[in-house]
């Protein structure tokens, strides 16, 4: 039996202001994550290693390296009918940018029409996370729906800071409810809810029938966990596919439905936490289920200096190409490529974007630096809050947070 046509559509429009500074000049999907990764890599990953190559990313702001990543990183063979293409708002609909999720594939309808799907993938640019699509798609087929929502099992007493879906019969969506404050469980598990992940499944007249209503809608936000979603619950053409159900190659008991949404500051340090341990919560290093990206081009990482109480060494850390580590101490932390660690330094609990430089005897603890930061010999950063505060930008558990190129100033 032959396969069905699948397009993919990645929303990677946000503009992630609660990730500020991260986002002052980059999309939320083009943050850096975890050493050599942006978080767009994860969704396309998903996608790539289900064997759908054929997406669509759809842009809006501060989308210039977004757009430098995906043309050096995700290029393929149009021999084999294979794409990634970035798509930025082209206002074919008249003079205004995308109003929503549902109006950004609205205004981009052509692209449907010229690739002539059967199924159209949604998926989000901007979450942490292993699936396999191929399997929700398929359960999609089986079910006879109009779109699929992937929904994760999340705790009842945190459904306040989700879109809940309420299951029916089978897998039948009853209702969405958009962060209620006391949902009903699920029937096999009163504790617990679905929490819409933002990936959707689509057959593909059933989407731009749905976006073109949606559009004609004066009243409508044009989003689609919104407003296309509620609409197809209601004409009962919408079904849930279970995220702990989906079975991903090489994952582990303990990584096995992970999902992080980093949309703040707080959650995508978390996040980055999830993988120093010894037995990661999420686990980078699965060879069968790999998350794609390109390497710059630099030597290996370096430890250096053995002597006078200074030694190059790294803890609980993931240290990426062409650091060096030149006689100071990294502990439980991301170093992202090119960080240089001068004598006596000490980092702690830290992520460090590419090229920071941290000088001799300087101190880092509990922050997150953007790319190019140089902490001048003896700073401190994340040791005095209010100091920090003055100075940078502080989230609200405490994290320490400086953007590209920011200057450490004396506190």
């Amino acid at each position: 039996m032959a396969e069905p046509r699948v397009l993919s559509i990645v929303l990677a429009g946000g503009e992630g202001k609660r990730l500020f500074p991260l986002t002052a000049d980059r999309a939320k999907p083009a943050v850096p994550f975890a050493g050599h990764y942006r978080l767009i890599d994860f969704a396309l990953s998903n996608l790539a290693n289900a064997g759908y190559l054929r997406m669509v990313v759809l842009t809006q702001y501060k989308s210039h390296s977004l757009g430098q990543h995906l043309a050096t990183t995700w290029r393929m063979s149009t021999l084999l009918d294979t794409y990634v293409t970035m798509v930025p708002a082209q206002m074919r609909h008249g003079p205004h940018w995308f109003a929503g999720s549902a109006d950004a594939i609205f205004q981009n309808l052509n692209l449907i029409g010229d690739d002539r799907p059967e199924y159209i993938c949604v998926f989000g640019a901007d979450h942490i996370y292993r699936m396999d699509p191929k399997q929700m798609v398929e359960a999609h087929i089986a079910s006879g729906a109009g779109v699929t929502v992937a929904g994760i099992r999340a705790p009842r007493s945190q459904a306040s800071a989700f879109g809940v879906i309420d299951p029916g019969v089978g897998t039948k969506i009853e209702a969405f409810l958009e962060k209620p404050e006391d949902p009903p469980g699920l029937p096999d598990s009163p504790d617990e809810v679905f929490a819409s992940m933002g990936n959707y499944v689509f057959s593909a007249k059933t989407l731009v029938d749905a976006v073109t209503d949606d559009a004609k809608d004066e009243d409508s936000r044009h989003d689609l966990g919104g407003d296309i979603i509620p609409a197809m619950v209601k004409a009962g053409e919408a079904h849930v596919y279970d995220f702990n159900a989906n079975e991903v190659p090489g994952a582990t008991e303990r990584d096995r439905a992970y999902w992080r949404d980093v949309g703040t500051l707080d959650s995508y340090y978390e996040a980055h936490k999830d993988l120093v341990s010894v037995y990661p919560v999420f686990n980078l290093y699965n060879r069968l289920w790999p998350i794609y990206t390109s390497v710059p081009q630099m030597p290996p990482a370096k430890f250096v200096l053995e002597e006078g109480g200074r030694t190059g060494q790294a803890f609980n850390s993931l240290v990426s190409t062409g650091s060096i580590i030149s006689g100071g101490t990294v502990r439980n932390s991301i170093l992202s490529p090119g960080v240089v660690v001068d004598s006596h330094a000490l980092v702690e609990d830290s992520v460090l974007m590419h090229d920071v430089k941290i000088g001799e005897g300087a101190i880092v603890r509990h922050a997150i630096l953007d790319k190019h930061v140089i902490v001048p010999p003896g700073g401190r950063i994340g040791c005095d809050p209010e100091a920090d505060r003055r100075r940078f930008t502080l989230s609200p558990n405490g994290i320490t947070v400086l953007g590209k190129g920011q200057l450490v100033t004396d506190p």
